[in-house]
């Protein structure tokens, strides 16, 4: 028992001079928290996900069908397969249910789109079976925005958060809008989010209504990184009213899922919050972004910025973005375009093309 204790001492004082020496004379290496599963990087999925609303069924087809594209990037056909079969089984079991929970004059478009949706989902298994990657995408993007369209006649009648008294005087979008962003490389639309950010959304909508970003150019370009514009020519850095004649100042605000309100001039350093994941995240190539100075996180004026995702350098989920700045909308089409835009470009324009209707110039 003796020799067992000594032997047993002996191994405790080797241990901690092996771990004293790591410590004191090489610096702890801390290993990167990635997220678990996969970060969802596709505009449109990242918007419909954003809708505040709690259709579970319908949602839960729709995340079935998202998932697919790890299956097609894999070749995993057969699971795939099997996926597009189980989404079958829960439309036909859910949409009686789905149907009779929307207003009357929905249900008789909504019986429509199942029908279309019933016949995407046939012909997502056969291209499944003849392993039309092609054929598979282009249908699985059709039944997605059928799923989204539905999605959308859940939201609310009214507003659904609270938008603190305080910025009473400031534009709101309360509700979404698509933008055409025509640049000096051609044109990109965008869908702006006011669910999620109305008062940065109601401050570019606002902004471009008044063609305040007309023949401005790109005034930072970091590579991989961001490109940001909306400086106005002159002296001044951001919009200046021209009733009060001083710098409209905008609000940091992010949501956060399952929230109950919006956060407003707090990042989620302030809150503690260092490994969640906003709403509207700076997962993919053009997500757009709201710019204040360094020293404040209230002072963003007009500056708005394309955030140029790289997988590597700023991976969805986990980057030196969310939380610090507000994402209000992402390009969805012309991302070419922006693939190609340098800080030798313009923008050229900005023209509202759906949602006008929801932009409130105050309270």
């Amino acid at each position: 028992m003796q020799k067992f204790l000594s032997n047993q001492n002996k191994l405790f004082l080797l241990l901690s001079i092996i771990i004293l020496q790591v410590f004191l004379f090489k610096p702890l290496q801390v290993l990167a928290d990635l997220p678990t599963g996969n970060a969802v990087k596709d505009p449109n999925a990242i918007l419909r996900n954003a809708l505040p609303i709690k259709q579970v069924e319908l949602q839960e087809i729709q995340h079935l069908l998202e998932d697919t594209s790890d299956l097609v990037r894999g070749g995993r056909w057969p699971a795939l397969v099997k996926t597009v079969t189980k989404c079958q089984s829960l439309l036909k079991k859910h949409q009686s249910r789905i149907i009779q929970e929307l207003p009357n004059d929905k249900q008789k478009i909504s019986e429509k789109i199942f029908s279309e949706l019933k016949e995407n989902f046939d012909n997502l298994q056969d291209y499944g079976r003849s392993k039309d990657k092609y054929l598979f995408v282009t249908t699985r993007k059709e039944a997605l925005d059928k799923i989204g369209g539905l999605e959308e006649y859940f939201l609310p009648n009214q507003f659904p958060y609270t938008i603190p008294e305080e910025f009473d005087n400031l534009p709101r979008l309360l509700g979404r809008a698509k933008v055409n962003i025509k640049t000096s490389k051609g044109d990109m639309q965008a869908i702006i989010d006011g669910f999620n950010a109305p008062l940065t959304a109601g401050a570019f909508i606002d902004l471009s209504s008044k063609d305040f970003y007309k023949d401005l150019p790109i005034n930072r370009a970091e590579e991989f990184f961001v490109l940001q514009t909306g400086d106005p020519i002159g002296e001044d850095i951001g919009y200046i009213d021209p009733e009060t004649n001083e710098e409209r100042h905008v609000p940091l605000e992010i949501r956060i899922p399952d929230e109950k309100e919006t956060f407003y001039n707090q990042t989620f350093e302030d809150l503690g919050l260092y490994t969640e994941t906003p709403t509207l995240p700076f997962a993919t190539l053009g997500t757009l972004g709201w710019s204040h100075s360094n020293t404040a996180v209230d002072d963003g004026s007009s500056q708005f910025f394309f955030f140029l995702y790289e997988a590597e350098l700023n991976p969805a989920g986990r980057n030196l973005i969310d939380g610090r700045n507000a994402a209000f909308g992402y390009v969805v089409d012309g991302f070419d375009v922006l693939e190609e835009l340098t800080k030798d470009d313009t923008i050229i324009s900005i023209n509202i093309l759906e949602g006008i209707e929801n932009l409130k110039l105050n309270a």
